[in-house]
């Protein structure tokens, strides 16, 4: 019998509505438990995919009615978590890596550079009108140290 594909996925799309930033984190967090990643790392999981996922429906549609789509895919090195809206986009994508920078006054601006610090990669393809999609990837500290040695 033939060994099955080590990758799994999830694949989800929902409206953008607050309630669903923690649906979100969850699902995403459960794919992540399938690989060595620690319980911090974990965390880590899942405080990117909620700011990622509350970037899309808090400032991707600005009070309009949206569909945030989210993917999230495992395989034996890593996850991959990609988390996309056809909203208004985002104009000056490295003003909005910076801290503390936000469209909006109430907000601390902090999103990205927790996205940035918590995962492995982030990649930002942005522009107005044609919303954002951001790409996240977080390999098993473990598993990094097993390759350095």
């Amino acid at each position: 019998m033939q060994e099955s594909s080590a990758r799994n996925y999830i694949a989800m799309e929902f409206p953008n509505r607050p309630e669903n930033v923690g649906v979100a984190r969850i699902a995403v967090a459960a794919l992540a438990a399938q690989l060595d990643f620690t319980l911090e790392e974990v965390d880590e999981i899942k405080v990117a995919t909620s700011e990622a996922v509350s970037n899309a429906i808090l400032h991707g549609y600005r009070g309009r009615t949206g569909v945030v789509k989210v993917r999230a895919e495992v395989d034996a090195e890593r996850l991959e978590v990609v988390v996309q809206d056809e909203g208004q986009g985002i104009a000056d994508v490295e003003l909005a890596r910076q801290p503390s920078y936000s469209t909006d006054p109430e907000r601390m601006g902090l999103g990205f550079v927790f996205m940035e610090s918590f995962m492995d990669e982030l990649e930002i393809d942005s522009a107005p009108g044609r919303g954002t999609r951001i790409r996240m990837v977080k390999v098993p500290q473990r598993k990094k140290k097993a390759a350095e040695a």
